[in-house]
């Protein structure tokens, strides 16, 4: 055995690859490929024949695929994933064609993550860093204990959306559950749809230019259209414990 450039997982040169690669560019087919083999296989193409924009087909909605990839590429997933994909990435483009399950980009660091369907609860848990869009609905505790990046929801999101949210911001296009930015420390919300009920210290903002310029500039790069009219909502700060050092 030996291990990608990254040391994450082994390799077993022993094993024809399956890839087709051409121009650059690599396609696999998952779909009678455990959940091991296809993150092996992904790890071999980024990080020992330097591709950067690799396809994959049929990932049948397997679980934690694709995490951990801590390098500048392109992945698209043709079909849905389980839970916990994507996560703690750091870098990637990555389109998924289809739906994902719960913690969706937990911890992602940087990159860009494209969700044509629906998403579980806990999307983008303790995200750091880059853009999440999901173009369906989102569950439960999307963007919980976020610390930066946004997160863009083009339909509903459920309960306790961004509870304990740190920093960064998150548009939600539709409407939202009960207890919206519960226990939230800082950051920004805007919600176009009804809000069914804020949670503690969660409070109305006032709008800014600086808040049109986000909204359109993330709607022009995603080609989104014309964005709808949103509500700002931030921390009111009675809860804020933060002292100097933190």
């Amino acid at each position: 055995m030996t291990y990608d450039a990254r040391g994450l997982v082994e390799l077993d040169a022993t094993v024809p690859r399956i890839s087709e690669i051409a121009d650059g560019r690599a396609v696999f087919d998952a779909k009678d490929l455990t959940t091991r083999k296809i993150n092996s296989e992904l790890r071999w193409l980024l990080y020992e024949e330097g591709i950067v924009d690799v396809t994959i087909l049929n990932p049948g909605a397997r679980h934690s695929l694709a995490v951990g990839i801590l390098t500048r590429c392109r992945i698209t997933f043709e079909g849905s994933l389980g839970y916990f994909g994507l996560g703690v990435n750091d870098g990637p483009e990555v389109h998924v064609k289809g739906r994902v399950g719960w913690s969706v980009c937990e911890n992602m660091m940087s990159g860009v993550v494209i969700i044509d369907g629906n998403a579980g609860s806990l999307t983008g848990a303790a995200i750091r860093g880059g853009d999440l869009v999901v173009g369906g609905q989102v569950g439960s505790r999307t963007g919980i204990d976020q610390k930066g990046g946004t997160i863009i929801t083009l339909g509903n999101a459920g309960s306790m959306t961004a509870f304990m949210m740190q920093r960064g911001r998150q548009i939600i296009c539709g409407d939202v559950g009960p207890g919206l930015g519960d226990s939230m420390y800082d950051g920004t919300i805007y919600v176009a749809g009804k809000v069914a009920s804020l949670g503690i210290d969660c409070v109305p903002g006032e709008w800014t230019d600086a808040d049109t310029e986000l909204i359109e500039r993330k709607f022009r790069i995603y080609g989104l259209g014309t964005p709808p009219a949103f509500q700002k909502f931030a921390c009111g700060k009675v809860l804020y414990n933060y002292d100097s050092l933190e």
